[in-house]
C-alpha cells in the first residue's frame, strides 16, 4: 500500500505566513525605529536650529571664547572696584588674619567685583568649575548675558582651540591688593583672571581698574604684553611684599652685594607687570620677583600663565612648578623671572625658602 502525502490546505498557508510575517515585523520595527531616530538626531531639521559656527560642543570649552570673556570680566569688575574707591565707600572690614598675624581687609570694592566677575563668567561657561577668593552666594544667582563677541585684537593672535570642560578650573581675583586699596595707593590695585586646563596656567588676565590697562596672554597662542629688551641677573631689581620685604632683603643683599635694589610693593598681579614692557608711567621695574611667605592661587594665577605664555617662569623657592588645582594656596614662596636663567637664581637663593614659614 502506498505511503499517504500530507496535504496542507490553502487557509494553512495563509495563516502560516501571516504567522511569520508578524514575527519578522516584531523583531525589526524596534531596529528601524531606533535608526530612524539616530538619523533625526544627527540631521539637523530643515529650517530648524543648528549648532552656531565656532560654538564649542557640549561638554567642551573654546580657549579663545573664555580669553575674550575673562577680559570683559576683569574690565567688568575693575569697574565696580573704581567706582566704589572713587565714592568712598569702601566699608572696610577685618575678614580673618594672615598666617602671620595682620588683619585682611575685605571691602565694598572686593564683594561687588566679585559678584560681577563670578556671575559673568559662570553665565557664559556654566560647566566651568569657578574658584574666587569671596564667597559668592548662589541663592541669589544671577544671569550676567554675553554676546559671544570676541575683540579684534584676540580673533587677530588667538587661534580657537577646545577642551574638555571638565579638565578646566578658572581662578579669579577680584581685587588684589586690597590693603593698598584702602590707603589710597591705586597704582598697585588690579582683577585678574586666570584659566588652569589640567591645573597648568594656559590664560592670564591683569587689569589695572584705576588706568583701564589690561595685559593678557595666553600659552601657546598670544599675547598683547612683552618682556622687556633687557633684564639685570648680576645684580637684580628684586620686588617684593610691602609686608615682607625685610626678609627678603637680607638674603638678596648677601647673594647680589649691597648694590642689590629690593622694591617693596603691593599686589601680585602689579608685581609680575613689574618684570614686563608696560606702558604705564607709574609701573615701577624689576628683574626678579619672589614672595617668601604662604599665598593663595588666585593672586598668582594670572601672573603665572602671562609669564609663561611669553617664555617666563613662576615656581616655588625650590623650582617646583605650581598646579591650580587641590587646595587654595601654595606653602614655599615663589620666584618669578623672564629672559634670565631661572633655574640659577634659585641655586643663588637657597636660604629664602628657609624663610618662607617663619
Amino acid at each position: 500500500m502506498a505511503p499517504m502525502g500530507i496535504r496542507l490546505s490553502p487557509l494553512g498557508m495563509a495563516v502560516f505566513c501571516l504567522l511569520g510575517l508578524g514575527v519578522l515585523y516584531h523583531l525589526y520595527s524596534g531596529f528601524l525605529a531606533g535608526r530612524f531616530a539616530f538619523f533625526m538626531l544627527s540631521e539637523p531639521a530643515a529650517g530648524g536650529p543648528e549648532t552656531p559656527r565656532g560654538s564649542a560642543p557640549a561638554g567642551a570649552v573654546d580657549l579663545r571664547e573664555l580669553l575674550a570673556v575673562s577680559v570683559l570680566a576683569a574690565a567688568r569688575g575693575g569697574e565696580e572696584v573704581k567706582r566704589v574707591r572713587e565714592g568712598n565707600v569702601l566699608n572696610a572690614k577685618a575678614k580673618g588674619k594672615t598666617r602671620e598675624g595682620a588683619e585682611e581687609q575685605l571691602t565694598t570694592g572686593d564683594l561687588l567685583s566679585n559678584r560681577r566677575m563670578f556671575y559673568l563668567l559662570k553665565s557664559a561657561f556654566p560647566a566651568v568649575q569657578i574658584n574666587s577668593e569671596e564667597r559668592v552666594d548662589t541663592a541669589e544667582q544671577e544671569t550676567v548675558p554675553w554676546d559671544r563677541s570676541i575683540p579684534e585684537d584676540i580673533k587677530q593672535k588667538i587661534q580657537a582651540k577646545e577642551v574638555p570642560a571638565e579638565s578646566v578650573t578658572v581662578w579669579i581675583d577680584p581685587l588684589d591688593a586690597t590693603q593698598e586699596y584702602t590707603e589710597d595707593l591705586r597704582q598697585y590695585v588690579t582683577t585678574m583672571v586666570c584659566v588652569a586646563v589640567n591645573g597648568k596656567p594656559v590664560i592670564g588676565v591683569i587689569h589695572k581698574p584705576f588706568s583701564s590697562y589690561t595685559a593678557w596672554a595666553m600659552v601657546d597662542g598670544g599675547s598683547n604684553i612683552k618682556a622687556r629688551s633687557s633684564y639685570n641677573e648680576k645684580t637684580p631689581r628684586i620686588i617684593v611684599s610691602r609686608s615682607h620685604a625685610g626678609k627678603v632683603e637680607q638674603v638678596a643683599r648677601q647673594t647680589f652685594g649691597n648694590k642689590t635694589v629690593i622694591i617693596p610693593a603691593g599686589g601680585a598681579g602689579y608685581k609680575v607687570l613689574a618684570l614686563l614692557d608696560v606702558p604705564e608711567k607709574n609701573q615701577e621695574e624689576a628683574d626678579v620677583y619672589i614672595h617668601v611667605t604662604y599665598i593663595k592661587k588666585w593672586d598668582i594665577c594670572a601672573g603665572n600663565a602671562v609669564l609663561r605664555a611669553l617664555g617666563g617662569h613662576m615656581t616655588t623657592l625650590t623650582g617646583e612648578e605650581i598646579s591650580y588645582t587641590g587646595s587654595d594656596g601654595i606653602e614655599g614662596g615663589l620666584i618669578a623671572s623672564i629672559n634670565m636663567n631661572h633655574k640659577a637664581l634659585i641655586e643663588k637663593l637657597p636660604d629664602l625658602e628657609k624663610t618662607s614659614h617663619k
